[in-house]
């Protein structure tokens, strides 16, 4: 099985103050994973790590994508990014634009250049998400549960092998939610590695997948 993250006695801490230690877990492809804990547990601050976003104050070993985090250069960090997937709880559309738009101002700024290729996977990703009809909507024109599909289509872009959810179903109601956390699901059976950050304990009793737990400045694995 492939190894996505290997974490080994890493400890973040923000704002010079300690937030996690002694952190050690392995993530590999294909698996599904809940991160839970209390409100400033350190789960945020966790997942941002993930991508760099938040720096490791020391670690044994901390890989990611076969990045270093330890010793990552910050010329490296977008090459990190690019095959990591990011799902945000308030979907950070721009307003300004259709779908089709945000979608291809994503793979514009990662590299993309022959129309056709984007054209081609743009409609792929919004079908893999049921939405291949709606690229000619503006985001203010769409649901919530629509928005936040836009939103894991635009994470799938670049063919992520990580995909990071936080509370993705925050500001969706139940059914909502429940429909994405579905649909996550069945991206993590296809081969991506997906962890998503939730206070909604009930959807890991309905959708089962291993657990990762913020508490008392560690994380458990369970």
């Amino acid at each position: 099985m492939s190894v996505i993250i290997n974490y080994k006695d890493v400890e973040i801490e923000r704002a010079e103050k300690s937030v996690l230690k002694e952190v050690t877990f392995t993530l590999n492809k294909g698996e599904f994973h809940y991160l839970v804990g209390r409100v400033g547990s350190g789960k945020s601050s966790l997942m941002k790590t993930m991508y760099a976003d938040v720096p490791l104050r020391s670690g044994s070993v901390a890989n990611v994508l076969d990045f270093d985090l330890l010793e990552i250069k910050k010329k490296n960090i977008p090459y990190l990014r690019r095959k990591i997937g990011i799902v945000f709880q308030d979907f950070q559309l721009l307003q300004d634009r259709s779908v089709n738009g945000n979608l291809k101002f994503v793979l514009r700024a990662t590299g993309w250049k022959d129309k056709r290729e984007m054209e081609d996977r743009i409609e792929e990703v919004l079908t893999m998400v049921g939405m291949a009809n709606k690229s000619y909507k503006m985001p203010h024109e769409l649901s919530g549960g629509e928005q936040q599909r836009i939103v894991i289509a635009r994470a799938l872009l670049n063919k992520p092998e990580l995909i990071l959810a936080d509370e993705p179903t925050g500001n969706l109601d139940p059914q909502t939610g429940y429909q994405i956390v579905s649909l996550l699901h069945e991206l993590s059976d296809s081969g991506h590695c997906v962890v998503m950050a939730t206070h909604n304990l009930q959807l890991a009793d309905d959708f089962p997948g291993k657990m990762l737990r913020c508490e008392g400045k560690r994380v458990i694995a369970e």
